[in-house]
């Protein structure tokens, strides 16, 4: 490469590692620790007691330019233990391999029992004011912004588990008020497996991994999980979410959130409103193919935090509205005849329309994962004046597990003091000591009444903006282990997800049903799964038991009526574009100059390209600054973009050959000018109903893939009106038209 033409650099693909490029020999001058990347930051500086410090985020990285014990004591050596001589045994007095070791070993601590699997970034909230008619919380005033921490998450894999296995996923919200702080922690999908919260170590052990072998991770497609879901019908209406295209989420910015729950309102005169929260995604709700999540967990498991970090950094910002749908607080606590209290049912949106009251934009990444996506806490019960809870019995449960688990995980009463937990609201708690305290308490007087600290703290009033519980009437009952015959409706509602489906929709719920209890070692389970289909919907049931090969049993009894609504499918929209992995198939024998333009009207559409070449380096070819590559034949997979443009038709690589990539052994030697590995892309993109885009000579791509040209969502032309079309196509997330389904 001459030094007259560096790579060009205009916009830069996300992903570097660092803030700044390396050095190619190891560096020696002593200089200050790197600063964060532009789009990484911690969370803001207060103190222990919620007061601002006034320092940097950065101010709790660590300083200075030598190396030094946990005290601050500079250190000459961390390669050697201290020993007797060269050869000599270790010595007990090496304090700093005492203390290397010690921290070592405990670096790890108990990962949550489910929700293991996270990432998270920070934000902002802006409210539109919109709530304030039926809620005084101040956050949802006209205007206000509050800083946000939001950490999304699988709820049965471990740690180390897989992005893109087929689960709920986790939408947990940190607000950071100035009344205090307000968790909403909610899913994806807007109902629940159980409608009482004593039963969810039930449902839990039932979807985790088997207890004598530990396999499988992180999925539900064993006996255990559809032995108790078909025995413990309230699951089922859950269980349909999670087997639609709703368990396996293209990404965390194109997923939909869910407080699950009916919450309280409460309004400036006392007025209450009962309300589900929603999150709802600008960038549409899209979900992945079957075939390229099982792809996608082998090739990048870690497909969706990469995504969102990527996004942040690209500048493609996720954003979600914030909604709600709100009822009438009445005495029986039901809406058009459905059970607010009922955590297994939904209110359809075309019944209660969602309404917009905010707008969360996440704009920053973590520093770091342990000090921030881990340790984060969250807890239905920190709420904030405004906002209050219902009396569903799953929410009841929660408000104590939430807390009761991170004194396990985060070593004790203290953990609301760790940084990513701070309130950004004044506190004085009276709380005292403790694990891991890292406030210095002043006063003598650490309760109440005194008067040795002058009285303080005083007691708020509603005045004052103090959080006061609505008083709710409780009717006269006898104590009792039961639950409300409403809770019994256990088919209308999943009949109803059925017939708000698309056709193609219905055939990805039926392959689910269909995989996931073929996985099933016996059939007494898969025969009792089948009867609970059998009530919701004929033609699930018979192709589910055809795929089983077991008979379809007859409905007990007639199906409920109920109307479809629409808002439950994922079809029939469109969708900002922002965002979106566009890959480029170039080489240098290509018109490098069009790459070039097709590149930057990408980057300048908010989307990332990604340029795919034989090699690894630049392109070269038109006597301006090379092309840096991303991606080579050998590493990309058709699964990483959303849409491919085919600028050449690029001859075999060198390493076009199965005993150094296995992706080419298909292909025989001599009889296809175009790479094997292009060509399996290709093929695979289509076969996703991805948008396909071609000009020069890319066309023979298509036909080495046995694409057909006139196939819909296939675009060739001048490269800046096929991206044109090819952008308007990623509107609507796939080419639908591509998929056939059954008459």
């Amino acid at each position: 490469m001459e030094e007259s033409h560096p790579v060009e650099e205009e916009a830069v693909v996300p992903g570097r590692p660092a803030s700044e490029a390396p050095s190619r020999e190891e560096p020696t001058r002593p200089r200050e620790p790197l600063p964060p990347k532009p789009d990484q930051s911690g969370p803001e500086a207060v103190s222990p007691t919620g007061k601002p410090t006034g320092a940097p985020p950065a101010s709790r990285s660590q300083g200075g330019a030598y190396l030094t014990t946990a005290q601050g004591v500079r250190l000459y050596d961390t390669d050697h233990s201290l020993k007797a001589g060269p050869r000599g045994p270790v010595l007990l007095q090496d304090h700093h391999l005492r203390e290397k070791i010690m921290h070592f070993d405990h670096e790890r601590i108990p990962e949550r029992v489910v929700h293991a699997r996270g990432a998270a970034a920070h934000g902002v909230f802006r409210s539109y004011g919109t709530a304030a008619s039926v809620t005084k919380a101040a956050f949802l005033a006209a205007d206000v912004e509050t800083p946000v921490f939001v950490r999304f998450s699988t709820v049965l894999g471990s740690r180390g588990s897989a992005d893109t296995v087929r689960d709920t996923r986790g939408f947990a919200t940190k607000f950071y008020t100035d009344e205090g702080t307000f968790d909403l922690v909610g899913n994806n999908i807007p109902v629940f497996f159980i409608q009482d919260a004593i039963k969810f170590p039930d449902v839990i052990h039932a979807a985790k991994p088997h207890p004598d072998r530990e396999i499988p991770q992180a999925q539900s497609a064993h006996d255990t999980f559809w032995d108790f879901v078909s025995l413990h019908t309230e699951a089922t209406f859950h269980t349909m979410w999670n087997m639609s295209d709703r368990g396996i989420p293209r990404s965390y910015r194109m997923m939909e959130g869910f407080g699950v729950h009916t919450f309280r309102l409460v309004d400036q005169e006392g007025g209450t409103t009962l309300v589900k929260f929603h999150w709802k995604p600008r960038a549409g709700v899209h979900s992945l193919l079957w075939e390229e999540a099982q792809m996608i967990s082998g090739l990048d498991p870690d497909f969706h935090r990469r995504d969102l970090a990527d996004g942040i950094e690209a500048g493609a910002f996720p954003e979600w509205e914030l909604g709600i749908q709100a009822f009438p607080d009445t005495a029986d606590q039901t809406f058009e005849s459905i059970d607010l209290l009922d955590p297994t049912k939904i209110v359809p949106e075309e019944l209660a329309p969602v309404q917009p009251i905010g707008l969360l934009t996440l704009n920053r990444n973590p520093e770091n994962y342990f000090a921030q996506t881990e340790q984060v806490a969250f807890h239905p019960g920190h709420l904030v004046p405004g906002i209050d809870i219902t009396d569903d019995p799953l929410l009841a449960g929660r408000l104590f597990s939430y807390l009761d688990t991170q004194i396990s995980r985060l070593g004790g009463p203290n953990f609301g003091q760790i940084p990513i937990n701070r309130p950004q609201a004044p506190v004085n708690d009276m709380l005292r000591d403790g694990m891991h305290q890292t406030a210095v308490h002043t006063g003598v007087a650490p309760y109440r009444p005194d008067s040795l600290d002058g009285g303080c703290p005083f007691l708020a009033g509603a005045d004052t903006r103090a959080f006061v519980e609505v008083p709710v009437s409780t009717p006269e009952a006898a104590k009792v282990r039961d639950a409300p015959a409403s809770f019994a409706d256990h088919t209308s509602q999943p009949r109803l997800f059925w017939l708000s489906l698309s056709p193609v929709e219905r055939e990805h719920l039926i392959a689910a049903y269909t995989f996931e209890l073929a996985k099933c070692y016996e059939n007494a389970i898969k025969e009792r799964m089948l009867e609970v289909l059998a009530g919701i919907d004929s033609e699930l049931c018979a192709r589910v038991a055809e795929g089983l090969g077991l008979t379809a049993p007859q409905p007990g009894k007639p199906f409920p009526l109920t109307e479809p609504s629409p808002a439950l499918s994922q079809m029939g929209q469109t969708w900002p574009a922002a965002g979106r992995i566009v890959g480029i198939v170039a080489d240098d024998s290509c018109d490098v100059a069009a790459v070039r333009a097709v590149r930057k009207a990408v980057f300048d559409g908010g989307m990332v390209p990604l340029l795919i070449a034989p090699t690894g380096g630049v392109l070269e070819g038109d006597g301006a600054a090379p092309l840096p590559v991303q991606r080579t034949f050998a590493t990309a997979r058709s699964v990483e973009f959303d849409a491919l443009l085919l600028a050449c038709a690029p001859a075999p690589g060198a390493d076009a050959y199965g005993a150094r990539d296995a992706k080419a052994a298909h292909a025989t030697p001599g009889t296809s000018d175009v790479d094997p590995r292009v060509t399996l892309m290709v093929g695979e993109a289509f076969r996703h109903a991805k948008p396909l885009g071609h000009w020069a000579d890319g066309q023979r791509v298509l036909e080495a893939a046995g694409c057909p040209g006139d196939s819909p969502g296939v675009v060739g032309g001048e490269p800046q009106e096929v991206l044109d079309e090819v952008t308007t196509l990623l509107t609507e997330h796939r080419v639908w038209a591509r998929f056939p389904v059954s008459a």
